[in-house]
């Protein structure tokens, strides 16, 4: 189902997902990926043919760091991927961004489950349940500083605080998931604020905390 509806939409223009081209009916395979940079010159890059290869060229950014997430703007470039067919191109894509094409089509059908931040930091045990404690204030600011492209981050934020709490007008929040390139794109979408943001409410949480012991 997902590798037809992927084939559809490519059917139909779409060129792009988070940092990749979606470049099909190429001379040389049915479908290839490279990098949004290398686009204009595909000549001299590393050819790779087996779709498992997109998960060592995604795990580690151009300057060694470890991508925490896979939605961190930081694919390095340099790589051009040629595929035989559907499904080694789903398989690429499920590793270069897991999950996202069904959370794409979920979305699109109207049956995406998002969790607020409210439950999910409810939902945390051990050092991690203090992050619970972060005010609305603290949650709002950190979306601010965290997420969103200008933090390397390419994901649409479809959460809010809570049920009755949407996030602020931002950057971040106002952001679609998709590159500005003018090439039609797949959006990638964040259904859940991600364990690092949890991480970041537990420091936040802790330094209101401190602060207010001092007063």
């Amino acid at each position: 189902m997902i590798t037809e509806k992927l084939i559809d939409a490519i059917a139909q223009g779409i060129r792009q997902i988070g940092q990749i081209a979606i470049l099909p009916d190429t001379r040389e395979a049915a479908y290839a990926l490279c990098h949004l940079d290398d686009l204009e010159n595909l000549d001299g890059l590393e050819v790779h043919r087996d779709p498992a290869t997109a998960r060592d060229l995604s795990t580690w950014a151009e300057d060694g760091h470890y991508r925490f997430t896979k939605g961190e703007l930081s694919l390095k470039s340099g790589w051009l991927m040629l595929l035989d067919d559907a499904d080694s191109l789903r398989q690429a894509l499920d590793l270069f961004y897991p999950a996202s094409l069904g959370l794409w089509l979920a979305n699109e059908s109207g049956e995406l489950e998002v969790e607020n931040l409210r439950d999910k930091l409810n939902r945390q045990t051990g050092m991690y349940k203090f992050a619970r404690n972060i005010n609305d204030e603290g949650a709002q600011h950190l979306v601010q500083t965290v997420c969103g492209p200008a933090n390397c981050c390419v994901k649409k934020i479809l959460w809010q605080i809570d049920s009755d709490t949407p996030l602020e007008d931002s950057e971040a929040s106002r952001f679609d998931g998709t590159l500005d390139t003018g090439r039609p794109a797949i959006p990638l979408l964040c259904r859940e604020a991600c364990n690092h943001f949890v991480a970041e409410c537990r420091k936040e949480s802790k330094k209101q905390f401190e602060a207010q012991s001092k007063q």
